[in-house]
C-alpha cells in the first residue's frame, strides 16, 4: 500500500510571476527613457550655449578691434618699441589706436611735445628736420579715417604741416608723421607706424 505524499508548496522565492501590470510597466519606461534624455540631452545644451558664448565672445573682440578712434593715454612700452614710436618726455594729449590683421599691422599716435620733444622724438628715429616737407600730408585717407584726424585749413589746428615718410627694410615698421607747427612752442605730432608680421 502506498501512502501519497502530501503536495508541498513552491517556495515563496520559485512563486510563478505575475504579469506585470501596464501602468507600472508605463512608468518605468517612462522612467528609463528621462534618464537616457538627461545623460544625452544635458551635455548637448551646455556644448551648445558653450558654442554660442564663445561665437558672441568673438563678436565681442571683433567689435573691439574693429572700432575706430583712439584711446587717451600712452601706448604700452612693448607697442611703443615694437612699432618704433618713442614718445618724448614731457609729452600731453597722447593717444593710440592699434590695428592687426593677417596682413598689416598699425599703431597710431598723437601726442604734443614740446620743441627739444620734437627733436627727440626725431633723433630717436634716425630722422632730422630737414626731411620735413611743407604741407606734405603724408598720412592716407584711410589712416585718417580711422583715427578721425583731420589736416585741413580749418578747425582749431589749422596748420602749417609738415611731413615726411621713415621707411625701413621690413621687419622694420615704417612711420608716416605728420607735425602740426600751428603752435610754435608745442607742435603736435601724429605718427602711423605700419609693420608687416
Amino acid at each position: 500500500m502506498t501512502t501519497a505524499l502530501p503536495r508541498q508548496a513552491t517556495p515563496p522565492d520559485e512563486q510563478p510571476r505575475q504579469a506585470e501590470n501596464r501602468r507600472h510597466r508605463n512608468r518605468r519606461r517612462a522612467l528609463t527613457l528621462l534618464i537616457i534624455v538627461l545623460l544625452i540631452g544635458v551635455p548637448a545644451g551646455y556644448l551648445v550655449i558653450s558654442a554660442n558664448q564663445s561665437r558672441d565672445s568673438g563678436k565681442d573682440k571683433e567689435k573691439k578691434y574693429s572700432a575706430t578712434g583712439l584711446t587717451t593715454g600712452w601706448p604700452s612700452k612693448v607697442q611703443r618699441r615694437l612699432y618704433q614710436v618713442p614718445v618724448p618726455h614731457p609729452s600731453n594729449q597722447v593717444a593710440y589706436y592699434e590695428t592687426n590683421n593677417w596682413k598689416t599691422s598699425r599703431l597710431y599716435v598723437q601726442f604734443q611735445t614740446t620743441q627739444a620733444g620734437l627733436d627727440a622724438f626725431l633723433t630717436e628715429l634716425g630722422a632730422d628736420r630737414d626731411l620735413l616737407k611743407r604741407d606734405d600730408i603724408v598720412i592716407g585717407a584711410r589712416d585718417r579715417k580711422i583715427t578721425g584726424w583731420t589736416f585741413t585749413g580749418t578747425g582749431a589746428r589749422p596748420g602749417p604741416y609738415w611731413g615726411f615718410v621713415h621707411r625701413q627694410k621690413s621687419p622694420q615698421p615704417t612711420q608716416d608723421v605728420v607735425v602740426n607747427t600751428s603752435n610754435p612752442k608745442y607742435p603736435m605730432i601724429y605718427v602711423v607706424s605700419r609693420a608687416v608680421p
